[in-house]
């Protein structure tokens, strides 16, 4: 049975490298020969990372949802792909994870990689492009014209959503570090408030607000609204709060292949950038996951070949 190289967590959640066989897709599924992984560092203390969807203990499970990479294997009555298409995409978080050679995949969960794209950067977009896309425009229903604040501009969602909502006509205003305010308004920000300096109350009332800090950022953030303003929320904290109003806007993004293909259409037209913080060697990504990594605004990337 042939191998693959993958990095698993331990009992003590870090990063080992291992030997597993290379997984067999099954009716309706994609083996992907995986070039790129994206990182998502709080991923070790998720649910899924440590139990299955039937609430059983999930021991050594890999990490890493969103990957780019070559279409490597189809199950019997899979559509639309042929072997060598170049794919992005990201899987289930219950699924085994693409921190590894190969991985397995549904055609409903990726899309053709934009052209313009290396398979480092169409890595770092699934999770960010979706989460900015479902939050901004089929939760908030962001309009034309509206003035909307994005808290977190600089990262990795954030970058996203800045140029989604400058796409979408919106009035736009982030909140970063100061190392990362000009940066920030070259995405399309028309304000940017560097949050250790200034309250972004100072940016006024707002019609949308688009959190991924929680915490007191968000506490701070009702008080901002227009009349029928709508806040979303995807800090992990808030899923746990007891308020409604934080139950209401918390949202987690979902696979959707359809979306990510409208959505890869804007790199290749130039409208969307992807941005890269770093990329390391799978047999590095211990330290992306438990370390600081100093880089641009943006996703770490392991290479996995």
């Amino acid at each position: 049975m042939a191998e693959m190289k993958a990095m698993e967590f331990t009992d003590e959640l870090n990063l080992q490298l291992v030997r597993r066989p290379v997984p067999e897709p099954q009716a309706g599924e994609i083996l992907i020969q995986v070039s790129a992984a994206g990182v998502t560092p709080t991923e070790k203390l998720w649910y899924p990372t440590s139990h299955y969807a039937d609430g059983t203990a999930r021991p050594k499970a890999i990490p890493g949802h969103e990957f780019s990479g070559t279409v490597a294997g189809l199950g019997a009555g899979v559509t639309g792909y042929s072997l060598g298409d170049a794919v992005f995409g990201f899987n289930d978080w219950f699924a085994e994870g693409v921190t590894a050679e190969f991985c397995i995949t549904k055609p409903s969960n990726l899309s053709l990689k934009p052209s313009c794209l290396s398979h480092i950067q169409a890595a770092s977009a699934p999770i960010g492009l979706l989460t900015a896309w479902q939050g901004l425009h089929v939760r908030a229903k962001l309009q034309k014209g509206e003035r909307v604040l994005i808290h977190g501009g600089a990262g990795a969602v954030g970058l996203f959503a800045v140029q989604l909502a400058k796409l979408q006509g919106a009035y736009v205003i982030a909140t970063s570090s100061k190392a990362n305010i000009d940066f920030v308004k070259q995405r399309g920000a028309n304000e940017v408030i560097d949050y250790r300096e200034r309250r972004f109350e100072e940016a006024g009332l707002v019609d949308v607000i688009f959190d991924t800090v929680g915490g007191e950022t968000l506490d701070r953030s009702w008080d901002l609204f227009n009349p029928r303003g709508r806040l979303v929320t995807i800090a992990a904290d808030a899923e746990s709060s007891t308020d409604p109003r934080v139950k209401s806007a918390f949202f987690i993004v979902e696979q959707d292949g359809e979306q990510l293909a409208l959505l890869g259409k804007l790199f290749d037209s130039g409208e969307l950038k992807a941005f890269v913080k770093a990329e390391l060697p799978m047999e590095e990504a211990d330290h992306a996951y438990n370390g600081s990594i100093a880089g641009n605004p943006g996703k770490l990337i392991i290479r996995t070949k």
